[in-house]
């Protein structure tokens, strides 16, 4: 009974498209990696506008929403309370839909602005300085989680609202594409999907496994290899596995309030006993820069740089629209996870909570890890940027943690974080990836779908890590998700036909809360298909 729950064509279709990229990586790793730069150079170059454009337009449409009376629907029965606390489903929507990357940028993406930054700026100068605290914040900021939370519109509305027991990006398009989702099209855009999410869980590894074996080796004196990387891999594989089978109110809440008091403590730490002064006035200063900008740097594109009126730098390229392009590919993910827990709140509540708490988390850790890696330097107590261009990223990140008191301790609280991190976005992620591939979700994804997607999700990347092909692995999903971007605008029409449908059929609604009467909605519904019914009796007669 259990088999006939799964999607097949969806569940072999993910493989075989995965394995249709890994194959010839792993046969041809040097002309593939060429071939697949150059398929991202061409996306980023010539589409990079419509990724800056899909940015904006996706966070003011969420504003729209928000403030408007489809902001008041209740996602769930008339009176129903929020499956999870505040606390928690902040929690779990942060580590889900940013992972251990951001312990990596955090202390570390500034100093990529310091020397290359926007807009001609000299490189090391005090205008840079500035550009490149406020930078990383915007990049992680509103916009990022405007695109992770569109999705959860219609997905939520269809699950909780039109009690459709389906957690597929398929599904929500349905007010659009009718039945054509429950063939190949749905199949495809389903696929489409997965693909990006397991290229995107690469990137994840390919960012957290290095850093967590430079805090191993830190801690250990011993020496970072592949053997090291393998054992951490499979150490993260077999908590995220152990979560994602306990289920999302054991296991992957759990894991999450865990790692967020980690996170809490590490940053309490440092804004205490760090430059506190240094952090709050950089801090206050970037995101007074961010507000005064936002539309300049969501616009920028570097357009006079290729007619060579100054020399083109490709910062647009390398930074906002990669970015915007990464977050598009885990937004289907990131979208599901957080209609999945957002049930007995409002739409509103739903959007505006995630944009807020996401991008506050974000202000937190760039504006305290990554200013103290600043401070380092600007103080000269240490070169981080020497430091990098020497030895790597990884190794400076772990290297900044050890100028703190306590250095040894410090160094243990991040690599435990890391790990923890990169295992509640991947037990969130195996959740997803099980839910996509089963016809109907009733409460939980069946368990050893679960199981079988946590370990399906180690062990590609632990074969491209042994080949060195991870890194083009996670550019191979950004471009083959650039098809999302249609999709995306599929989910928000999508969500605003059905809404507006069912709250025009509602019989009233309260001043706060929306409850649409999903028997008038049927009722609605039969009346349909009985006088389509009725006329292609009537054709054939």
């Amino acid at each position: 009974m259990k088999k006939k729950l799964i999607d097949w064509p969806t569940f072999i279709g993910a493989f075989i498209l995965l394995i249709a990229v890994v194959i010839p990586l792993v046969i041809y790793p040097d002309a593939g990696k060429a071939f697949v730069n150059q398929a991202n150079a061409f996306v980023t170059s010539n589409f990079g506008v419509l990724y800056l454009v899909m940015g904006l337009l996706i966070f003011a449409f969420l504003i729209f929403v928000s403030f408007s009376d489809h902001g008041h629907i209740l996602l769930g029965d008339e009176g129903e309370r929020p499956e999870f606390n505040t606390f928690s489903w902040a929690a779990m929507l942060f580590a889900a839909g940013i992972g251990s990357s951001i312990l990596y940028w955090s202390v570390i993406e500034w100093a990529y602005y310091y020397q290359g930054p926007p807009f001609g700026i000299e490189p090391g100068s005090v205008e840079a300085i500035q550009w490149s605290t406020a930078y990383g914040i915007f990049h992680w900021g509103p916009i990022a989680w405007a695109i992770y939370t569109l999705p959860a519109l219609p997905i939520a509305y269809f699950y909780y609202v039109r009690k459709k027991p389906v957690l597929k990006i398929s599904e929500a398009c349905r007010p659009l594409l009718g039945r054509t989702v429950d063939g190949p099209i749905g199949h495809i855009i389903d696929v489409l999907f997965m693909f990006g999410l397991l290229g995107g869980a690469g990137t994840t590894l390919a960012l957290g496994t290095p850093m967590i074996a430079q805090g191993v080796s830190e801690l250990t004196g011993f020496e970072v290899n592949l053997t090291m990387k393998t054992i951490i891999l499979i150490v993260c594989t077999t908590i995220f596995a152990l979560s994602a089978y306990s289920g999302l109110r054991r296991g992957i809440k759990f894991l999450s309030d865990i790692n967020i008091w980690l996170a809490l403590f590490l940053l309490a730490f440092i804004f205490i006993f760090g430059p506190t002064r240094f952090l709050i006035e950089t801090t206050t200063n970037s995101v007074g820069i961010l507000m005064d900008n936002f539309f300049k740097m969501a616009t920028w594109t570097e357009p006079f740089g290729d007619i060579g009126a100054f020399e083109e730098t490709g910062f647009p390229e390398s930074w906002t629209i990669f970015y915007w392009a990464w977050w598009l590919v885990y937004a289907p993910f990131v979208g599901l996870f957080i209609a999945r827990i957002s049930r007995g709140r409002t739409i509103r509540q739903m959007v505006l909570g995630t944009m807020v708490y996401g991008t506050l988390g974000c202000v937190l850790f760039f504006g305290i890890m990554g200013n103290f890696g600043l401070y380092l330097q600007m103080t000269g107590a240490f070169d981080a940027i020497a430091f990098m261009n020497e030895n790597g990223a990884p190794a400076t990140i772990i290297e900044i943690i050890n100028q703190l008191p306590l250095s040894k301790f410090m160094v243990f609280i991040f690599t435990i974080l890391a790990i923890i991190f990169l295992a509640t976005t991947f037990d969130s992620s195996s959740y997803i990836l099980a839910a996509v591939v089963q016809r109907e979700v009733v409460d939980e994804p069946i368990r050893w779908n679960r199981l079988f997607w946590a370990f399906a999700l180690c062990i590609l990347p632990l074969t491209l890590m042994f080949l060195g092909g991870l890194g083009t692995l996670q550019t191979a999903s950004i471009v083959g998700g650039f098809p999302l971007i249609i999709i995306m605008f599929l989910l928000a029409v999508s969500f605003m036909k059905a809404s507006t449908e069912d709250i025009r059929a509602s019989e009233g609604y309260e001043p706060k809360t929306i409850h649409i009467n999903r028997r008038k909605i049927l009722e609605r519904i039969r009346k349909r298909r009985k006088r389509q019914e009725d006329e292609n009796q009537n054709n054939k007669s």
